[in-house]
This record gives structure tokens, sequence and C-alpha cells, in this order.
């Protein structure tokens, strides 16, 4: 029997770059940097597993784009995020330099603004209630 989500891959076209972001800026929580056994020309490992997640989430999400599937990098993406106080959340991302695509509205159900990553990965954040 499926109980839950394990992992979520979101594509990111430099791990380096990607792993600050989700690190520094969302403040998650890495779980996992793992070289993939790939030398690349320099003699270091190319490619590497990351696994991150905001603190105290059972989900970890991946951030590695397979060979051929480049083309997936960026857009918005099928990601939601949630918070308890989205007009703190979207305060404390444009301090540390998040580009926010879509300032926090009051919707029918709740509340929903949305950011972009290094990638042009773009996630929604909602928080439920008034």
């Amino acid at each position: 029997m499926i109980t839950r989500a394990r992992s979520v891959g979101i594509h990111v076209s430099d791990q380096d770059r990607a792993l600050e972001f989700y690190r520094d800026k969302l403040g998650f929580e890495v779980h996992q940097d793992t070289p993939m056994g790939e030398m690349g020309p320099s003699g270091h490992e190319e490619k590497r597993w990351i696994e991150v997640s905001p603190k105290g989430s059972e989900t970890v999400f991946v951030l590695y784009t397979p060979p051929g599937m480049e083309s997936r990098i960026g857009g918005f993406s099928n990601i939601m995020w949630d918070t308890d106080d989205i007009q703190a959340t979207f305060e404390e991302l444009k301090a540390k330099g998040v580009e926010v695509t879509q300032e926090p509205s009051q919707q029918g159900w709740g509340w929903w603004g949305q950011f972009q990553d290094p990638d042009g990965n773009e996630f929604g954040v909602g928080q439920s209630g008034s």
C-alpha cells in the first residue's frame, strides 16, 4: 500500500546555484548531497543527488535534471507550498532577494502568491483561511 510521496523532482540547470537558493534563501534543510559517479573533464563528479526539504517535511525535493530532460527546467511548477503566514513569508523571501512573481492576495479560499527560483521554476504559495 502506498502511504506518502517520498520525493519530488525540481529540474535545475546548475546544482550548486540551486542548492544555495533552496538552502540559503528558502531555508530548506539539506538531507543528502551525494556524487552520482559521473566524472567530468576536470576530474570532479559532474552530477549529484541533492535532497532538500522545508523543516519538518516528510517529502524531500530532489534538485536534479536527468540528461535529455533539460526542456523541463523553468515555467510554472506543479509544486505548491503552504505557509501559516503568507505576508511574513513573502517579506522574508523578498528580503533575501527571491523574485516574487505575484504578490500575496486574498482569494475566495485563502491567500495565494508566487515566486520563482534562479532557473525560472515558478511556485505557488498558499495560506488557508483569512
